[in-house]
């Protein structure tokens, strides 16, 4: 009698769920069996595992644990650890691969799973194999033994002798919202010389000041006002995994992944002329613009942490980066992504010269931008509208299919894209006045209220 689980858990790039209702002991114990039966086929021994700060975070890794060694895997615990702690010890430690239990950016009450085979990530097909073999029962057997690894004192030990501790004094604020940036980030600045102010940094699972999601303006009001109050340069926030990072400038204002892509893609580029950039479908054409100016190949791309990662790898790409705070350094560094590391490179970039973050996001070009809008859409009817709205926009501007449909319009650009993980459309859109922002968002609009009724455009939310 296989376990009973509910199939919504295994999403397009982890495995998520309310973690009393969908992480059972039982689904949880067979998913690390089958994960480790994974393992085991591929010809891999030991596992490295490490949870983030979540209340149910002991409860669902000891239930994975135990099946990771019932597949007969070994397992070297890592503790409560930030996500990009257990990619760095998939990539320095003696395993075959890893696994992070974490809930992200979601509510505290959910937690979930990012797994890596050797030191890639498992997503889409990946994922679905472990389902069939938990439907199957489909595993090995054995007894793996256990070990523990402190990860934070060789985490440390690299990012110190990596970043440049030259330059003018820094002053920042850094917001961890409680979660597991709170164990490394402070300290590591200060090591690196820079004079550091910390907000929410004692891990606490329920998240008490406001949620670990810095792509929500509202959730960097603490931050805006620290900055303000210690008249520091700059702000970081993490996510409550630390693989995303926020930041602020010290006038208030939201400095964007793809700015800070595009500040960090100058200095790289300076560095290594004619480099691979890469980004995805939502970015700023200011991006892809600004690395071509500087001489960079600017590559747009899917949207998708694991999906970034993987093209990075095939393209040889040295730096890339997410509008959601996902940047990836493979300059001086191992291609994933790492909050805690890409806030010490954006100190290190700002120590390095005399301008300000301020002076930097001052000299990009201006443009309008609405923020992601969500409209409801069944998944079962997204595939219809995506086809249909590439034949009607492609026949009249050029456009972008590789994730959605990006149409370039004269003075800007619109993006409509199936969500991956929700019955949602998400659109964007950017242009050089407020009235072609409001004209090109208007003629995709009226083309979905025509020619897609499935389509819930009074739905509509800001994400």
């Amino acid at each position: 009698m296989s376990v009973a689980f509910n199939p919504e858990v295994f999403r397009a790039y982890d495995i998520r769920g309310r973690a009393d209702e969908d992480l059972t002991d039982a689904f949880v114990t067979a998913l690390g069996r089958a994960y480790g039966t994974v393992v085991r086929r591929a010809g891999g021994k030991k596992v490295a595992l490490g949870r983030d700060v979540r209340l149910s975070g002991p409860r669902v890794l000891g239930a994975f644990d135990a099946g990771v060694r019932a597949a007969g895997v070994d397992v070297v615990r890592l503790g409560a650890v930030p996500t990009p702690l257990l990619y760095f010890a998939t990539h320095t430690l003696d395993v075959d691969g890893g696994v992070v239990v974490t809930g992200s950016h979601n509510p505290p009450n959910w937690n979930g799973f990012k797994l890596n085979l050797g030191t890639a990530s498992m997503y889409g097909d990946a994922l679905l194999a472990l389902r069939d073999l938990i439907v199957a029962e489909d595993f090995e057997s054995g007894a793996g033994q256990v070990s523990e690894v402190d990860i934070y004192a060789p985490y440390e030990r690299w990012v110190l002798g990596d970043i440049r501790r030259e330059g003018r004094p820094i002053k920042v604020v850094i917001d961890a919202g409680n979660g597991t940036a709170g164990l490394v980030a402070g300290r590591l600045y200060q090591k690196l010389g820079f004079d550091v102010t910390e907000l929410f940094c004692t891990p606490d699972g329920t998240f008490p000041h406001h949620h670990p999601d810095p792509t929500v303006e509202a959730n960097l009001a603490d931050l805006k006002a620290a900055v303000a109050r210690e008249k520091a340069e700059v702000g970081i926030a993490f996510d409550g995994d630390s693989d995303r990072i926020g930041c602020v400038d010290h006038k208030g204002r939201v400095v964007w992944g793809d700015q800070l892509l595009l500040f960090f893609a100058r200095a790289v580029l300076a560095e290594r002329p004619g480099a691979t950039i890469v980004s995805e479908v939502k970015c700023s054409r200011v991006l892809y613009d600004g690395v071509a100016a500087a001489g960079g190949n600017a590559e747009m791309w899917k949207v998708g942490h694991s999906l970034i990662k993987a093209r990075m790898k095939e393209t040889g790409a040295v730096l890339a980066g997410e509008m959601s705070g996902h940047i990836f350094f493979a300059d001086r560094f191992f291609g994933f992504d790492d909050a805690i590391y890409v806030g010490a490179r954006l100190l290190e970039l700002l120590a390095a010269r005399d301008e300000k973050l301020a002076d930097l996001l001052d000299d990009l070009p201006r443009t309008v931008t609405t923020p992601e809008l969500r409209v409801l859409c069944p998944d079962a009817a997204k595939d219809d509208v995506m086809t249909r709205a590439a034949a009607h926009f492609g026949a009249r501007y050029p456009i972008n299919d590789l994730d959605g449909v990006r149409v370039t319009f004269p003075h800007g650009w619109g993006l409509l894209r199936p969500s991956n993980t929700q019955p949602v459309l998400v659109m964007r859109f950017e242009a050089d006045t407020r009235s072609n922002l409001a004209a090109y968002r208007g003629e995709v609009e009226g083309w979905l209220r025509d020619h897609a009724p499935a389509v819930d455009l009074e739905a509509d939310t800001h994400h």
